[in-house]
């Protein structure tokens, strides 16, 4: 079983910045890929960005430019750093890791981190 730890959320205004951790309880090189997601209420979750083992980061268009999601193996972490923070930026983000294990995909996630960008 895989964990993954975030931390890192809180309340900044607009314009603000914040950077998320997560950690996982296995070395990152055992997943095909980590990324975050957001979510709403009363909406789906959905990808902010991704960052596979192998091959190019990627980003909703929504955030290219302002965030930037990283890896350090050796902490087996993935961040997510995020600046020019905008009201519509507000939802729990939360951290997610798959794995490719004889053939079938396994999917894990974190708890959920509160973002709240606001004046």
């Amino acid at each position: 079983q895989v964990q993954l730890v975030e931390s890192g959320g809180g309340s900044v205004q607009p314009g603000g910045s914040l950077r998320l951790s997560c950690t996982a309880s296995k070395s990152v090189f055992n997943f095909n890929a980590m990324g975050w997601y957001r979510q709403t209420p009363g909406k789906e979750r959905e990808v902010v960005a991704l960052i596979p083992t192998r091959g190019t980061t990627n980003y909703v268009d929504s955030v290219k430019g302002r965030f930037t999601i990283s890896r350090d193996n050796a902490k087996n972490t993935v961040y997510l750093q995020m600046n020019s923070l905008k009201p519509e930026d507000t939802a729990v983000y939360y951290c997610n890791a798959d794995q490719l294990v004889a053939g079938l995909k396994y999917v894990y996630w974190g708890q959920g981190t509160q973002v709240t960008v606001s004046s």
